[in-house]
């Protein structure tokens, strides 16, 4: 089985897809990664991006395109494959069209956006260790420092109030059209995102055996 998780950032679509992935004994790609690894092999492909990234500009769609067919042509993707982060917009979806590649499902785990603002601007992380934790979540034992080490506790950049909600608005302006994209070709499955983990796994994992 082939299939997309989509959702907003914070929304948990990561855990969702790697629960699924071990679940059914596919590989979850996921873009970051696999371009660090086209980076790292020293791929065609990822000599390109990396020309991209050392110049501080943006990896462009053929380029990112060209990394996924390589990696999708992998042995372990015979059997199916989770893409996670990818495709970000309507015309990176229309290129997976265009090369053959099929997909079965799309999952959207969907989260209100003041929700996932109060969930990720709540993330502490630990500087020295990197251990992580949250202000309503997952409490540290003294406010602002680590459990594991004593180290103080500061809030990423990625998860300040601004960030994150500059951060949804290129979701909604970009990404969220794929919703219609994907329901227009019956392939849409929308998950509610649950205060608990579990929950929202439960419902996920419906909506892959359906």
């Amino acid at each position: 089985m082939n299939i997309i998780f989509l959702g907003a950032p914070g929304a948990g679509k990561g855990t969702q897809a790697e629960i699924v992935s071990e679940k059914l004994a596919i590989p979850t790609v996921s873009t970051g990664n696999i371009i660090r690894a086209a980076l790292k092999n020293g791929t065609p492909m990822g000599l390109k991006a990396k020309e991209y990234i050392e110049s501080g500009k943006l990896v462009p769609d053929e380029v990112v395109i060209g990394i996924i067919k390589d990696r999708l042509s992998e042995d372990d993707c015979k059997n199916g494959f989770i893409l996670d982060g990818f495709p970000r917009t309507i015309p990176q979806a229309e290129a997976l069209d265009e090369m053959g590649i099929i997909i079965d499902k799309v999952i959207d785990i969907e989260v209100a956006d003041e929700k996932i603002a109060a969930r990720m601007s709540g993330r502490r992380v630990c500087k020295a260790c990197g251990n992580s934790y949250h202000l309503e979540y997952k409490k540290p034992q003294n406010d602002g420092v680590c459990d594991a080490c004593g180290g103080e506790l500061i809030q990423r950049k990625d998860d300040a109030p601004e960030t994150v909600l500059e951060r949804l608005k290129i979701y909604h302006e970009e990404t969220e059209p794929l919703k219609d994209y994907y329901e227009k070709q019956g392939k849409l499955f929308i998950v509610e995102g649950q205060e608990e983990v579990s929950d929202t796994t439960a419902l996920t994992l419906k909506a892959v055996e359906e």
